[in-house]
C-alpha cells in the first residue's frame, strides 16, 4: 500500500540510520552493559564504607566556634521617655536576630563521598533506560485487531522502563532533600550558638538524619543493582516477542 504521507528520502535515510543506531546500542546495553553494571554495583555494596554496623562511625562533628555573647546593659545613656523605649526595642530586635559568627559547618564527609559515587550511577541508569525504552517503542508495530500478545509484552516492557526512570528521579530528589534539610538545621546552630540545649537538640536531629541517609544510600545502591538485574532478565526472557511481536509482521515505519 502506498504511503499516505510524502516523506523526504534524505530524511527517511537519516531516521532509518537513527533507528539502527538505537537498536544496536540498546541490544548491547541489555546483553552486555546491564550484567556488567549489576556485578559492579554488587561489588560496591560489599565495600567496607557501605557495611558499617555501628552508625556512630559515620557521625559528623557539629562543633562550631561560639563567639563572645553580646552583652546588653540597662543603662539609659541619659535617655528617657519614648526615646529610651525605642532604644530598648532596637536592642531586643538585635538580640533576637541571632549572633553574627564567622566560619562554616561542613557536610558529613563520609556521606558526601558516597553520594558523589551514587549520583553518577543514578544518572547513568536514567540514560541507559531511556535508550532501551526508545528501542522497544520503535519496535512496536502499527495498531491492528488481534495478534497483539507480543505488543502487550512490548508495552509492559516500556512501562517497566518508565517505572525505573521514575524511581531513579526520586532517588535524586531524596538526596537533594537530605542536603536541604540538613542545611536548614545546621543554620539554626550557626544562628543561635549560645543556646546550649537548642544546640544539643539540633545536633541530635542532624545525627539522626545522617544515620537515616546512610541507610537510604545503601538501599539506593541495592535498588540500582536490582533494577539492572530485573531489566536484563525481563528483556532476555521476552526478547523474541519484543523484537518480533507479530510473526507475520514485516512492515517498517514507512
Amino acid at each position: 500500500m502506498a504511503s499516505l504521507l510524502k516523506v523526504d528520502q534524505e530524511v527517511k535515510l537519516k531516521v532509518d540510520s537513527f533507528r539502527e543506531r538505537i537498536a544496536s546500542e540498546a541490544e548491547d546495553l541489555v546483553a552486555n552493559f546491564f550484567p556488567r553494571k549489576l556485578l559492579e554495583l554488587d561489588n560496591f555494596l560489599k565495600e567496607p564504607i557501605l557495611n558499617i554496623h555501628d552508625l556512630t562511625q559515620i557521625h559528623s562533628d557539629m562543633n562550631f566556634p561560639v563567639p563572645d555573647p553580646i552583652l546588653l546593659t540597662n543603662s539609659h545613656d541619659g535617655l528617657d521617655g519614648p526615646t529610651h523605649k525605642k532604644r530598648k526595642l532596637d536592642e531586643c530586635e538585635e538580640a533576637f536576630q541571632g549572633t553574627k559568627v564567622f566560619g562554616m559547618l561542613r557536610s558529613n564527609r563520609q556521606l558526601a563521598d558516597i553520594i558523589e559515587k551514587v549520583k553518577p550511577e543514578i544518572r547513568l541508569l536514567l540514560e541507559k533506560c531511556n535508550t532501551v525504552k526508545m528501542w522497544v517503542q520503535l519496535l512496536i508495530p502499527r495498531v491492528e485487531d488481534g495478534n497483539n500478545f507480543g505488543v502487550s509484552i512490548q508495552e509492559e516492557t516500556v512501562a517497566e522502563l518508565r517505572m525505573v526512570e521514575s524511581e531513579a528521579v526520586s532517588y535524586l530528589d531524596q538526596i537533594s532533600g537530605y542536603y536541604i534539610t540538613r542545611a536548614k538545621l545546621a543554620s539554626k546552630i550557626v544562628k543561635y550558638p549560645h543556646v546550649g540545649i537548642y544546640h544539643r537538640i539540633v545536633t541530635d536531629i542532624v545525627t539522626e538524619i545522617d544515620e537515616n541517609e546512610y541507610i537510604n544510600l545503601r538501599l539506593i545502591i541495592s535498588e540500582l543493582r536490582n533494577q539492572y538485574v530485573t531489566l536484563h532478565d525481563m528483556i532476555l526472557k521476552n526478547i523474541e516477542k519484543i523484537k518480533q511481536p507479530r510473526s507475520s509482521n514485516a512492515e517498517t515505519l514507512y
